[in-house]
């Protein structure tokens, strides 16, 4: 009885943070996945959680990220990629490039001793800054990153990631454009099609939730499909081809239309990440985060902030405007639940759809990118 109380607070939960962001303004500008990630502090700091809820946690951990990566990957048709205006494109290659080069220079700073095979430390600040959250947690799983480590870059990266956003959405604009030309728009982007669809009207709507649950059906058998494709492979290749090929039918399943169009795949995708980060934020103890090497901070901040640096230069190159470069960032360094934010504090409607679409590609993108970095590092 206690365990299925465990579970109904562990879903149940984001559905308060959401509840929470939705009414009161200065908690929606935190963001719903840190305030999931502090609920969940709080519930494993209180001490409510001893071992018996440990096979709970694990089994929610691990069914949540494959049921997420390809809910997010749905809402945005790899067909229409190509269709992004050059600058965001460019913005987009010029961000991976800035980040790519940053975690390697980090490593190389940062690496030492006291941290076990720190190169895939590397390879989730690859896919979570090009990707977000889901990244993350996909490559914690196909790395086999210690669950120590994997905390510590989560919260270190949540603490970090809120200065970064508060500085692009106050400062950002007036310093960048010291040294990029400003937005000019060419038009009317469509905003009112965003992602963030509005889910009192799933609810009330029986056709969308039907049409809802017939894409979770989808998603249910497309992992059911890459699990047991991954039972017959050798032990060391299971997790990574079970990932990969998850986001490979999610980016396959992007291009069906009637799946593309169903409102409120992203939504739903992101509801389990909530529930994630509740859950591994959970297990956190007290004096859990203090046996760390604090190069693991060290790292990241240099990450975030060398890497907006140098995103910031390679796009005046191109002539990239500063709010593309912002949104861009928001996007990969953020994920994209943030474009909308950092798009209400610039004032710029006509970012939303390009910053939805570049978050997208890199939730796509992330996984790979950071497997991969993860191999080139360890090779260093």
């Amino acid at each position: 009885m206690v365990e299925l109380a465990i579970v109904i607070l562990y879903l149940g939960l984001p559905a308060l943070v959401l509840f929470l962001c939705h009414k009161i303004q200065f908690l929606n500008r935190i963001g719903s996945i840190v305030l999931s990630y502090a609920f969940g502090l709080l519930l494993g700091i209180a001490g409510l959680l001893d071992e018996r809820f440990h096979i709970i946690q694990e089994i929610l951990m691990s069914v949540t990220v494959p049921l997420a990566i390809p809910l997010l990957l749905f809402s945005s048709n790899v067909r229409d990629w190509k269709k992004l205006a050059a600058q965001p494109l460019y913005s987009l290659l010029f961000s991976l490039i800035a980040v790519f080069v940053s975690v390697v220079i980090g490593f190389l700073l940062f690496n030492g001793p006291a941290i076990e095979d720190f190169h895939k430390v590397g390879g989730m600040l690859v896919g979570i800054y090009s990707g977000g959250t889901p990244n993350l947690a996909s490559l914690k799983m196909i790395l086999d990153v210690n669950e120590e480590v994997y905390l510590a870059v989560h919260s270190y990266d949540m603490a970090i990631g809120a200065v970064y956003l508060f500085f692009l959405m106050g400062l950002g604009r007036r310093v960048f454009q010291f040294i990029l030309p400003k937005h000019m728009p060419v038009g009317v982007a469509d905003v009112e099609e965003s992602h963030n669809d509005n889910w009192l009207s799933i609810i009330k709507s029986k056709h969308k939730r039907y049409a809802l649950l017939k894409v979770l059906f989808v998603v249910i058998a497309m992992v059911a499909f890459a699990g047991g494709v991954m039972y017959i492979l050798p032990q060391s290749l299971q997790m990574v081809v079970f990932i990969f090929l998850i986001t490979a039918l999610g980016i396959w399943g992007s291009s069906i239309k009637w799946i593309n169009q169903t409102k409120g795949t992203f939504d739903m995708g992101m509801y389990l990440i909530l529930i994630f980060s509740v859950v591994v934020s959970s297990k956190v103890q007290i004096g859990d985060l203090s046996a760390i090497n604090p190069s693991i901070f060290g790292y990241i901040t240099f990450v975030v902030f060398a890497s907006l640096l140098l995103h910031v230069l390679l796009s005046r190159l191109r002539n990239i405007d500063a709010d593309t470069v912002i949104v861009t960032s928001a996007a990969l360094i953020c994920s994209p639940p943030f474009v909308p934010v950092v798009a209400g504090a610039l004032r710029n409607r006509s970012i939303i759809v390009p910053g939805l679409t570049i978050g997208l590609i890199g939730y796509a993108l992330g996984n790979y990118l950071g497997y991969l970095m993860a191999l080139l590092l360890s090779y260093l």
